[in-house]
């Protein structure tokens, strides 16, 4: 945090026009709504229910293990059951065990399904509830319209939360065999009603992982990593800030955010390598996560970034490599990129002075348009995706951003 002597140093040196949109940012979110907000404390939720059911369970006479238990030794206990024990316990508490970090993937994915068409009929309950206005009956039908979009074809839902607006995560390829794994992590008004999209589905998370995923391939084919065998997981499993109010211009949300996506990493299965890839508000949480990363993150790629809360990418005390992008058209780049009592994330990823490798992001299509089909930003987020360092395109003359890597080689894109 910048303290307010050091801010008033500052800010002479600031642009004029900046420093007074940062003023009216900040009187503008004060205004509308507030330093704090009164939140109520309601019951426990379905999630919550089906956790404390799993606490007090049994399989065969033995004890079921602490839900929060290392994910190492929960997928020691998930090992040491038969298949019947196991699809039973998925059943009974559909909830947890599609949540739990350390059960095996396939199982999760069972239980998800189960749980998916549990909150369906939940909602069909709620479309014909005559004590619902028609405004809560509309959105019944679109959740329960959305929970079946979820449950057709073979879908590979790794998590599933219907509390609030809802948190989900899917996966595309086979993370049990996969070498490499990109998580893409999504920013502001993210939930499940807009995890996926029809028209520009590349707005969304569900077509952000589709196109990344098809694009790995394509870079696969074009370098000696044909053999690589990836996955990529759209993350929606965060409570993210809804729209551009104070949850967006602090950090309360992406510290959870947090904590949640370093869960998620410790817990994939094997050895694979895996790169992140955080969009927006999404490159706040990644900021958050990353002095806490494992090893085996290997790349930090943001993309259309207000700040990572800190001033350098040294400051992000990683051992991965950190990317950054930015659209010429994207609006992200007219907020202030400063952090002062608390509001704003911090310095501009792209400027020299952060020290990320910059990428190229032509024709990008603006601030939600990196991972569109014919773009650099999405064939960049694919040659990292599947290790082909050396085949990305910097944004500057002199390639500067590949320098001191090594990795599959292919002529760099005009």
């Amino acid at each position: 945090m910048c303290p307010p002597s050091d801010f008033l140093r500052l800010l002479p040196t600031l642009n004029a026009w900046r420093a007074l949109l940062a003023l009216a940012v900040v009187f503008v979110m004060l205004a509308t709504t507030g330093w704090t907000a009164v939140r109520s404390h309601p019951g426990k939720t379905a999630l919550q229910t089906s956790l404390s059911a799993w606490e007090h369970g049994h399989v065969n006479g033995r004890e079921l293990p602490d839900p929060d238990a290392s994910p190492t030794r929960l997928a020691r206990f998930f090992a040491s059951l038969t298949a019947q024990q196991s699809t039973r316990l998925a059943h009974r508490y559909p909830l947890a065990v599609g949540n739990m970090n350390g059960a095996p993937v396939s199982l999760r994915y069972r239980a998800n399904r189960i749980a998916l068409d549990q909150q369906r009929k939940v909602e069909k309950k709620r479309v014909h509830d005559p004590r619902l206005t028609p405004v809560g009956k509309q959105e019944a039908g679109r959740l329960m319209h959305r929970l079946d979009a979820l449950m057709t074809g073979d879908r590979h839902i790794l998590s599933f939360d219907p509390e609030g607006s809802g948190r989900i995560a899917e996966v595309f390829g086979d993370l049990d065999t996969a070498q490499r794994v990109s998580v893409i992590v999504p920013g502001v008004d993210t939930d499940l009603l807009t995890f996926q999209k029809t028209y520009k589905n590349y707005t969304a998370p569900v077509g952000m992982a589709q196109n990344l995923y098809a694009a790995e391939n394509t870079a696969k084919s074009a370098t000696d990593t044909t053999g690589t065998r990836t996955a990529v997981i759209a993350w929606a499993d965060y409570t993210a800030p809804g729209g551009l109010g104070i949850d967006s211009a602090t950090a309360g949300r992406a510290e959870a955010g947090a904590v949640r996506l370093n869960a998620l990493v410790r817990a994939l299965p094997g050895t694979s390598r895996i790169a992140l890839f955080c969009h927006s508000y999404g490159s706040v949480v990644c900021g958050v996560a990353a002095h806490e990363l494992p090893a085996r993150v290997t790349d930090i790629a943001v993309a259309g970034s207000p700040g990572m809360r800190t001033s350098s990418a040294a400051h992000l005390h990683t051992r991965a490599r950190v990317w950054a992008m930015r659209d010429a058209n994207d609006w992200i780049q007219d907020v202030p990129y400063m952090e002062l009592g608390g509001l704003g994330h911090g310095a501009d990823p792209v400027s020299n002075a952060f020290g990320a490798r910059v990428l190229a992001a032509k024709d990008a299509q603006g601030h939600t348009g990196y991972f569109a089909p014919g773009t650099d930003s999405l064939a960049n987020f694919a040659d990292i995706g599947v290790g082909a360092y050396r085949s990305v395109t910097c944004a500057h003359e002199g390639d500067t951003c590949r320098e001191g890597l090594s990795g599959a080689s292919a002529a760099g894109r005009a």
